[in-house]
Formats: structure tokens, sequence, C-alpha cells
């Protein structure tokens, strides 16, 4: 048996050199068919095809696995009672898929009717939402997007004091997390221009994106029970890429004493596929030096990071896209297994499909940084598009889209993207 994360793999399904959906990656989501949207099921990327595992189900390629208890989960409408099966039934399913698709495997290769059944094209097909999400914890663990926006809300005191001995987060809102293509609607609230001595109500006008990876939990807890930072990867289903649309004109107004509100909630998005950490693990790197030393139960061996190069494109109306950050996973200061073992190290319950975000991503430079708060310093430096107009903060009709990929040795394992369009507010 050749393992389904082997470098030399081919599928007979031809996949373009650099595509993100090689055979090594197979990343699990939902789709459904056009014209047909609530006939959901699981699916799995291959080139730009995705494979129908309800209908690999109902021929019987699953039958002989025994982790799979369960065939009626790819039939489901989210990954959860999938995910729920554990961590043996996703790697084995993952690598009899692998087995089918092989180039040198004629069982589908060599019968084009079942081929028909099976596989469907990407641009034919809907992606939906992939887990049912109960929880939502987004993370401030960049070290550099953390100084940049203290430098401009608290020139004096950048970084608090307790922001390198333990991963900052706040709980999100998981009922306005939405898949890649859903519209956002600017919101509305209350902010305190510099000019106004009263606050005012209105539409945001500093609408921003923020550049960031989120996990997806594979494997539950029960009420007063920790995850070490050792046990951490063993609860991760897989990645996904993350926008956490920001208001920072209402973020700043509300913020203190208690931190994201209305600022936040108004929407995330994320993309439709599911990167497994086994798809993910030719990628391991080394996360950043901690100083000073964190507590023991933050403390790691190993490589916990993942070198994942990431990048946003902003897209104006008039259609003029400028790719406008390029930044990387591994850039975080505080890594996946220690944000787990903090979140959960008071006894915090976490349940499958809870999404778990990375903050935003910046690097050292300048192109890096994962959001316009940061790339136009407050919209003080715009950023000249194509089109001849000046991008500050979102205008309606823009579309952001984020991109990611891990490159290695020929291998590439990509994320396909997140891209949704901002409306105006209603």
């Amino acid at each position: 048996m050749i393992p389904a994360n082997h470098p030399q793999l081919r599928s007979w399904i031809e996949v373009p050199q650099n595509h993100d959906f090689p055979i090594q990656n197979l990343p699990f989501g939902i789709f459904s068919t056009r014209g047909n949207p609530n006939n959901k099921r699981v699916g799995v990327a291959i080139g730009d095809y995705v494979l129908d595992l309800s209908a690999v189900a109902e021929h019987g390629f699953f039958n002989d696995l025994v982790e799979l208890t369960d065939l009626s989960v790819f039939y489901e409408s989210y990954l959860n009672p999938f995910i729920a099966l554990g961590q043996s039934a996703w790697r084995a399913t993952r690598q009899r898929i692998s087995e089918l698709l092989q180039h040198d495997n004629p069982t589908i290769r060599d019968n084009a009717d079942l081929q028909k059944e099976l596989l469907f094209a990407q641009k034919e097909v809907q992606m939906h939402l992939p887990v049912q999400i109960g929880d939502y914890t987004d993370f401030y663990s960049s070290l550099e997007h953390a100084t940049n926006v203290g430098s401009m809300f608290r020139p004096d005191n950048p970084l608090f004091p307790n922001w390198k001995h333990l991963p900052v987060a706040y709980h999100g809102r998981a009922s306005s997390i939405v898949v890649s293509g859903t519209p956002i609607r600017r919101p509305k609230g209350q902010s305190k221009p510099d000019y106004s001595e009263q606050p005012i109500f209105g539409a945001s006008r500093s609408v921003d994106f923020e550049l960031e990876v989120a996990f997806v939990i594979g494997k539950s807890t029960e009420l007063g029970q920790s995850i070490s930072v050792q046990e951490a990867e063993n609860h991760i289903f897989g990645l996904l890429l993350f926008n956490d649309w920001s208001a920072r004109d209402i973020q700043k107004w509300e913020y203190m004493p208690l931190g994201p509100f209305l600022g936040k909630n108004f929407a995330s998005s994320v993309s439709p596929w599911i990167v497994t950490l086994d798809a993910l693990e030719p990628f391991r790197t080394a996360s950043p030096k901690q100083e000073p030393k964190v507590l023991p139960y933050l403390q790691f061996e190993g490589d916990k990071a993942f070198d994942i190069q990431l990048e946003v494109w902003v897209r104006a109306e008039s259609g003029a896209e400028k790719l406008v950050c390029q930044s990387n996973f591994k850039y975080l200061y505080w890594n996946m297994a220690q944000q787990l073992a903090h979140h959960t190290v008071n006894g915090c319950n976490v349940n499958i499909g809870d999404l778990c975000a990375s903050g935003t991503i910046s690097g050292k430079e300048p192109n890096s940084f994962g959001s316009l708060l940061e790339l136009t310093w407050g919209g003080k430096n715009p950023i000249l598009m194509p089109d001849g107009s000046e991008l500050r903060f979102l205008r309606d009709g823009d579309t952001v889209i984020m991109r990611g990929y891990a490159q290695k040795n020929g291998l590439r394992i990509g994320f396909g993207e997140v891209a949704n369009q901002l409306l105006p507010a209603l």
C-alpha cells in the first residue's frame, strides 16, 4: 500500500502542475449539483473535479473498511458525522480514495459510466459550509499584527503585559460564518469619529478584511477536561482559510473594556475545502522563538507550525484587481497546539465542528501585513489600484479573495480560495 501522501503518486485524473488539489491533498467538503442545492453530500477535491463520496459508498468501495462504521455519513449536509467517526476513519477513507484515483488503478479509470456517477466538475457544483459550527474562537496570535495595531491605538503600550505569556482570544459569533461566494453586507453601528464629540450611528466607513487560517475541532471533550499541547493535534480535523471581516470604526469605539462585539460579529467567511493535517505533514516547520519562556502547559517539542503561503487580492467593482498582501501561516507566534491547550486548560469543552481561527497573520515586511488597517496604516497610506482608484478600506462592490498553499520539492497542497463581495448597507 502506497501512503496517500507519497510525493510520487499520480492520478489518472489530469491535475495541472501547481494545482491546489493533487492526489496528495484530497480535502473534504460539502457540495451539491447546480439546480439541486438541497441535495448536499460529502465530496473530495481532485484536480478540477469533485469526487462524490456518497456515490463511492453506494458502489461498495468502502465496504471493507472496518474503520467506517457508518456509511450514511457521506449523505449528510455537514462533515460533522463523518468527523465524529474518528481519526482512523478519516485516514482510512483518504487512503482508499487515493488508491481509487492512482494512475494504475483501472477500477474507475476504465469505466466511463462510473466516472459520470462519481465525478463532477468543480465549476458545475455549488459548495456549502463544510461543518456545522457550534462555537467559534478567534485568537490574536501574530506578534507583528498585535504590535502594529497596538502602535496605532496605544502608541505608548503596543503589547499588553499578558500577550507573550498566553494566546489571547475572544469568543466570536458562529451564526454569521458563511462560505466563500456569499455576499457580505456593510454593517451599521455606533462609531466616534475624531471630528465629533459624540458618537454617531450609520454604516461603517472602515470595513476591513483579516487574513486568517482556522482549524476545525475533530474530537470533542467533556466539561472539565483539558487538552495538552502534546495531544492537541489529535483533536484537529484540518484547516481552512478564514476571513474575519471587521468594521474598524465600530471596533475602535466599542472594544474597551470587553473587546470585540459588533465590529466583528457581522460576518466571517471560510473556504469550502478542509485540508487535513495529514496532507500538510510534509510542510511542518519551526515556530518563532518565544521569549520569555512560556509556562509548562504551553511548552512543546518538535515542529508545530506549518509553512503555508498566503495571499490576499482585492478586486474592485470595475474588475481591476491587485495583490495587496503576501504572508505565511508560519509567522504566528502562538501555534495551533498552544492555542487549543490554552483554550481548554480551564476545563472548557470543545465540540466537533467548532472553529478556532488564528487571528490576523502579519509578517515583518509591510507587504505581509494581513489587514488593510495595517497595509494602509489606518487609511493614511492608500493603495493605488490598477484602475486609478485608491483603496484605504473596502468599498462597496469590492471583492476580497484569499488564497493559500504549501509548496515544497515540487509538491503543492492548496486550499482553493475564500472570495466574498462587499455589498452596500441595507
